[in-house]
């Protein structure tokens, strides 16, 4: 028989939810609806208390009955499962890990400092001819332990029902003011009202995009960005060192300055010559193995930004204040937007950002920052 103290203690360190692997169903609604018939609670004994019960033993069972360490706190599908339908795939060893891998999550959720809140920002975009939602569910995981979801519903700056694909000149004025305009709606003023104090970002997006709006969020100290990884596939930062990134600079001198970022893929320079029509001075950030995956540590995309900084300041400073720098990146996504977070509106020379597109053959001349630059204007004043 259990006692009633611990039940109650059982029931905290479950947080009140299923303790069976990839469960995790609330349960506190059927302990607290006053009819039997509703109860789908169940205080389970992994040793039974009974020798002839589930995993009962003849001298651990009397030992154990009233043991929390011995109790899990169960759905009635699972209760039923470890206990009849499923028996002998679910032994001692197995069930104890579970009930410790649950409870060890529930206390580090719930011994999170209250200031820690972060508010989730998801940006999805249409990347070629798809729709790239991002999930609101792997996010919220990916914030913990560090931080965790001020509000159980995040801030969507997406736009739905979007017809037109990255291939086609209208998508990208479309999606560029909707961008800014739900920005300044949903994020800024919240910020300035006070509604709002850290954000979350996680983005799915075509690059351009992506550096908007990373130039968008720049006044905002309190933001986190993540990086989606595709092995495993999810958001969240591992450990480990940072990857070191290589700034080359050009020689050449003029008003019209290429910047390559070569992260996640090599870009030659043929192909920017080819999507400039001239000969310009090429910089490059490059990373000696570029590949698709390469941001997997908070100090690498940290590493990306102090090289992002360098490069504008040596840029200007080499090229003076009337040059424009064209971008052409091959980043990941947390990159992109960090490269638009780093540039300074008062101190760093205007851009074009390119994408690169199979459907247009090339590198495209898509989004200016600041905005009422047009794209492929200073290259023609230069020519």
């Amino acid at each position: 028989m259990v006692s009633v103290k611990n039940k109650i203690v059982l029931w905290a360190r479950a947080g009140g939810r299923c303790q069976y692997q990839g469960c995790n169903r609330p349960l506190v609604g059927d302990l607290v609806s006053g009819r039997d018939t509703l109860n789908a609670a169940y205080v389970a004994h992994i040793v039974a208390e009974s020798p002839d019960g589930p995993r009962g033993d003849v001298l651990r069972s009397p030992v154990l009955a009233d043991a929390v360490e011995n109790l899990m706190l169960l759905c009635d599908v699972h209760h039923r499962l470890i206990d009849r339908e499923g028996l002998a795939d679910h032994p001692e060893e197995r069930l104890l890990a579970m009930k410790a891998e649950h409870e060890r999550r529930i206390e580090l959720v719930t011994g999170i400092d209250p200031s820690r809140s972060s508010h989730m920002l998801l940006y999805g975009a249409r990347i070629g001819a798809h729709d790239y939602p991002v999930r609101a569910d792997l996010a919220r995981t990916a914030m913990l332990p560090e931080r965790f979801p001020a509000d159980f519903n995040a801030i969507t700056l997406d736009m739905a029902g979007v017809a037109y694909a990255d291939h086609e000149e209208a998508y990208w004025p479309l999606q560029a003011e909707n961008l800014r305009r739900q920005f300044r709606a949903k994020v800024l003023d919240r910020f300035r009202g006070g509604d709002v104090h850290h954000l979350s970002l996680f983005a799915l997006a075509p690059q351009p995009l992506l550096i908007v709006l990373g130039h968008l969020l720049s006044d905002i100290a309190g933001v986190e960005v993540h990086q989606l990884h595709r092995e495993p596939q999810d958001w969240r930062w591992r450990d480990g060192p940072a990857v070191p990134f290589t700034l080359t600079a050009a020689k050449a001198t003029g008003p019209v300055v290429a910047l390559k970022l070569g992260l996640s893929a090599t870009i030659v320079d043929d192909r920017i010559r080819a999507a400039l029509g001239v000969d310009v001075p090429i910089w490059a950030i490059t990373a000696a193995e570029p590949h698709n995956d390469i941001l997997q540590t908070r100090a690498s995309l940290a590493a990306f930004r102090r090289v992002a900084r360098q490069a504008f300041d040596r840029i200007k400073a080499h090229h003076g204040e009337n040059a424009v720098i064209h971008v052409f990146p091959a980043v990941p996504v947390s990159a992109a937007v960090e490269f638009g977070r780093v540039w300074m509106p008062k101190a760093d020379l205007p851009m074009v950002i390119y994408d690169q597109n199979r459907a247009t053959g090339g590198f495209v001349a898509r989004l200016s920052i600041p905005e009422q630059s047009a794209a492929g204007s200073e290259v023609n004043d230069a020519a």
